[in-house]
C-alpha cells in the first residue's frame, strides 16, 4: 500500500488545542465521521495508554501516535498541525510539537508495522518536515503531503518518456535477454514520486526496487515484485547489494539466478545504468553448499530491519561517534543456551509488539542500548529478548581474517553453533558484516560510512 493512499484531505486538521488529548480528540472527531462503528472515547483511551508506556515522539516537533482496533478498513490517518505547538511528556524542556500523525489500524492489517515505519522514517526527514510545517495553508500542505508519501507518480512519467530513458530501456530489454537473466529489476527511486510498471512497455519479469511500502495485493502495483529497500546514499543503485539480498531472502530470486538491473542517481530522472549481477558469485561465500541464506524461522522482513538499524548506526553513529554492537537473529531456543546477561534486561516485561523490531518506535531503544556491552537477541519473528548479552561459543572452530575483534568472533561462532545470523557493527570502521555458518558478507563498504 502505497502511503498516499491512506491520506485524506478531509483527515487534514489545524489544531487548535494545546495538549496532545484536546488534540487527539480533534483528530479523532474527523476520524469517525464516516466510520460509525469506531468509538472516539474508547480509542482515545488507548492512545493515551500507549502513550504512558511508550512515548511516540520522533523528534523535530513530530508525533506518531498510533492504535490497532477492530475495524473493516486497513488503514485510517488523520493529520494535525499546530503553528504555537502542543504540549508533549515526551518531549524534553520546552520544546512544543508541531505536527501530529495519528495512525489507526485494523487487526487484520497485515503490514502494520511496516507502514508504521514507513510514516516514522519519512517524518524524520528534517526537509520535508520543514515544508510541512511552512506550508501557507492545509491545501498546500495536503500537496506536499502527497509529494512526500509518493503520491505524485503520475508526473514524472513525461520525463520517464524521453529518448534516453527509452534507448536505456531497449537497450536493458536486450542485456536481460542476451544474458539470460531471469528478470529485469528497476529502481523505482530514479524517478521523483517513483515509477510505474505500464511506463516501462515492457514483457520481462520486473522487480521494482523502492524505499516505499507497497502491498504485494495492491491492484494497481503492476510490478511482478517489489522489493522495499532503504538507499543511505544518493550513488546510481546505491540500493543494489541490499536489494539482491532481500530478494533472495524472500524467494524472488533464487542463487542460480542472473538479474539485469536498471537505474540511476536518486531522484533525476534518468535511467542512466544498467548492471547483470550474478547471484551465485555476488554471495557465494554464504551459500556455498547451502540454498538457504535465511534460517527458516526468521521472518525476511526482520532481517531487512536489523540490517537497516545496523547501517543506521554505522552511518550515523551515536551522538558524533562510532557504534559496535551485535545482533543475533533467529534459532533463540539453541542461542540462550550460549549467552548469560550482562546487565539486567532493559526489554522485559514489555509487551511484543512494543518490543519488536519492525516498530519504529523500537529505533531510539536500540541505538540507546548499543552502547552496552553484549549483543541483542532477537526471536525470528522480531521480538527483542534481551540485549547486553554476552556470548559463550568460544569451543566453536572457526577461521577469521587478520583484524577482526572479540565482537566479530562471536558473531561468528554463535552463527555456526546455532542456525541464526548474526550482524555486526565495527566499532573502529563502522564497517556492518553479516555471518551465516561462520562465513561473512560486508554488507557496507568502508567509503559509503566515512562519507
Amino acid at each position: 500500500m502505497r502511503l498516499d493512499r491512506i491520506i485524506a484531505r478531509s483527515r487534514l486538521v489545524e489544531l487548535k488545542s494545546t495538549d496532545l488529548k484536546g488534540a487527539l480528540e480533534e483528530l479523532l472527531a474527523v476520524s469517525v465521521e464516516k466510520f460509525p462503528d469506531l468509538r472516539p472515547e474508547a480509542l482515545l483511551r488507548s492512545l493515551l495508554q500507549r502513550e504512558s508506556t511508550m512515548t511516540t515522539y520522533l523528534g523535530r516537533g513530530v508525533s506518531l501516535p498510533h492504535v490497532r482496533v477492530r475495524m473493516s478498513r486497513p488503514y485510517v490517518v488523520a493529520i494535525g498541525r499546530s503553528r504555537l505547538g502542543i504540549r508533549h511528556d515526551g518531549v524534553a524542556g520546552d520544546e512544543r510539537v508541531h505536527f501530529i500523525v495519528m495512525l489507526l489500524a485494523g487487526e487484520k492489517a497485515g503490514s502494520y508495522l511496516q507502514v508504521l515505519a514507513s510514516l516514522a522514517r519519512l517524518l524524520k526527514e528534517p526537509e520535508f518536515i520543514d515544508g510541512l510545517l511552512l506550508a501557507a495553508d492545509l491545501d498546500i500542505l495536503y500537496d506536499r503531503l502527497l509529494a512526500g508519501f509518493g503520491g505524485i507518480a503520475g508526473r514524472p512519467l513525461q520525463a520517464q518518456q524521453n529518448r534516453i530513458n527509452r534507448l536505456m530501456l531497449r537497450e536493458a530489454e536486450r542485456v536481460t535477454k542476451g544474458a539470460g537473466c531471469s528478470a529485469l529489476m528497476v529502481f523505482g527511486d530514479t524517478f521523483v514520486g517513483g515509477i510505474e510498471a505500464r511506463s516501462l512497455q515492457t514483457k520481462l519479469k520486473t522487480i521494482l526496487v523502492t524505499r516505499n511500502v507497497i502491498d504485494a495485493g495492491d491492484d494497481q502495483n503492476e510490478f511482478a515484485e517489489t522489493v522495499q529497500v532503504r538507499s543511505f546514499s544518493n550513488r546510481r543503485l546505491a540500493q543494489l547489494r541490499s536489494a539482491v539480498l532481500v530478494a533472495l531472502t524472500r524467494g524472488v530470486i533464487s542463487f542460480n539466478d542472473r538479474i539485469c538491473c536498471i537505474g540511476g542517481i536518486t531522484g533525476s530522472n534518468q535511467f542512466d545504468t544498467v548492471v547483470v549481477v550474478d547471484v551465485e558469485r555476488e554471495f557465494q561465500t554464504l551459500l556455498t553448499g547451502h540454498a538457504d541464506l535465511l534460517p527458516p524461522d526468521v521472518k525476511p522482513e526482520v532481517l531487512e530491519r536489523v540490517i537497516g538499524v545496523a547501517t543506521e548506526l554505522s552511518v550515523e553513529g551515536r551522538e558524533g561517534r562510532p557504534v559496535g554492537c551485535l545482533f543475533v537473529v533467529g534459532d533463540t531456543p539453541r542461542v540462550e543456551r550460549l549467552i548469560k546477561p550482562l546487565v539486567l534486561n532493559p526489554f522485559f516485561g514489555y509487551k511484543e509488539e512494543d518490543r519488536n523490531i519492525l516498530n519504529p518506535f523500537m529505533d531510539e531503544t536500540v541505538k540507546e542500548f548499543s552502547s552496552i556491552d553484549g549483543a541483542f537477541i532477537i526471536r525470528g519473528d522480531g521480538v527483542l529478548l534481551s540485549a547486553g548479552s554476552l556470548v559463550q561459543a568460544t569451543d566453536v572452530e572457526h577461521t577469521l581474517p587478520s583484524g577482526l575483534g572479540s565482537r566479530h568472533a562471536a558473531a561468528a561462532a554463535i552463527s555456526v553453533a546455532t542456525d541464526c545470523i548474526s550482524i555486526v557493527v565495527s566499532s573502529s570502521s563502522g564497517q556492518v558484516t553479516l555471518f551465516r555458518r561462520g562465513e561473512m558478507l560486508s554488507l557496507t563498504d568502508r567509503a559509503l560510512v566515512a562519507g
